[in-house]
């Protein structure tokens, strides 16, 4: 048993250098920051890090107060650590870092949460090959790929060049792939305006069988986005509509107001396992589908989501495949193989790169 009163925290500030530039309708990005905190018990000198996985310009931790708000946590860890759930309900990305450094504690085996078939390597997790925002011939370098390597779901992120470059790229895939042979998946990240324009783009999505589009307005236009969803050819898939959206009550309002065909489930965004768990309760209760995915977190939070994505009832390719972006990641037994992702029990974890 955890004794919760002899634990002490130190963080640390890490930059994550992507390998090629990613770009989204957002921008394009170099670096991706993550604060870790180490997490000491006292008592056994055993230790455990757990990612604050913040995403500038999109985590509601952007904020004023964030970096007050570690630190306070840091000097003082016995007024928070007993409920964080209810202490940092409003910064989900330090609910998300504790409550995986405290399960792992709680487990008393390095980097394990969610012990299971995948840990012990016996099995993967399918996910799907992700393409970034750039030129139309990266783009279909990228895809190339992908399809090489064996994804048989893709996932690109449209929004940012000119639409019908995109929706080329998109034709060539379907006619040259059926939807049996390659599921395409789209994220808009809200990039398309509501009324006009975003139904002639989902009616051109449409007629290239694609499998869902994530987002394609901005958030908080709940009664545009159920008209939206009442009436597309394509499956739509909320994401940056659930970020901020933490009393449960308001949580039911929203997925009864729009009536989405998915949600998308990132831990780091949501506030950890338990919020996103509370989300997967009420998706099921209204018959709504949902897959999870990693964003931008090194391979320790990574690894945290990918175990507890295992367990989740998942029946369909998973986002997790951004492990890889980095060329200063945490060293960590996960690696994929083909269109899985999996673990090797074998290989030991490296922090060095965190001393």
């Amino acid at each position: 048993m955890l004794d919760k009163s002899a634990l002490s925290i130190e963080s640390k500030t890490y930059h994550l250098n992507f390998i090629k530039p990613g770009g989204t309708s957002r921008g394009v990005l170099h670096q991706k920051e993550s604060v870790f905190l180490k997490v000491t018990d006292e008592s056994t000198g055993k230790f455990a890090w757990g990612e604050c996985g913040i995403l500038r310009k999109l985590s509601i931790d952007d904020r004023p107060g964030f970096e007050e708000t570690i630190k306070e946590l840091c000097a003082s860890p016995q007024s928070f650590i007993h409920n964080i759930h209810e202490a940092f309900l409003e910064w989900p990305s330090i609910r998300f870092g504790l409550e995986m450094a405290l399960l792992e504690l709680e487990n008393d085996q390095q980097a394990m949460y969610y012990p299971s078939p995948f840990t012990r390597g016996e099995t993967g997790i399918k996910i799907n090959g992700l393409i970034w925002m750039s030129s139309l011939d990266v783009m279909i370098e990228q895809l190339k790929q992908k399809i090489d390597t064996g994804y048989s779901c893709i996932k690109i992120k449209i929004g940012a060049i000119n639409w019908e470059e995109e929706l080329s790229l998109l034709r060539s895939i379907r006619q040259e792939f059926s939807p049996d042979e390659i599921e395409i998946r789209v994220d808009a990240n809200g990039a398309f305006k509501a009324g006009d324009q975003v139904k002639s783009r989902l009616d051109e999505l449409g007629k290239l069988s694609i499998h869902s589009i994530e987002q394609p307005i901005a958030a908080k236009q709940w009664k545009e986005m159920h008209d939206l969803c009442r009436n597309t050819p394509v499956p739509i898939a909320l994401d940056e509509e659930l970020i901020g959206v933490l009393a449960e009550s308001e949580q039911k309002a929203m997925l009864d107001e729009i009536q989405p065909q998915y949600i998308i489930l990132k831990p780091s965004l949501l506030g950890g396992f338990q919020a996103s768990s509370q989300w997967i309760d009420l998706a099921k209760e209204r018959n709504i589908g949902y897959w999870i995915t990693s964003c931008l977190e090194s391979n320790i939070g990574l690894n945290a989501i990918t175990q507890y994505t295992y367990g989740q009832d998942i029946n369909m390719p998973q986002g997790l495949g951004t492990g890889t972006l980095y060329d200063n990641n945490i060293p960590s037994p996960l690696y994929l193989e083909g269109e899985y992702i999996r673990y090797d029990e074998n290989a030991k974890w490296d922090y060095s790169l965190l001393n």
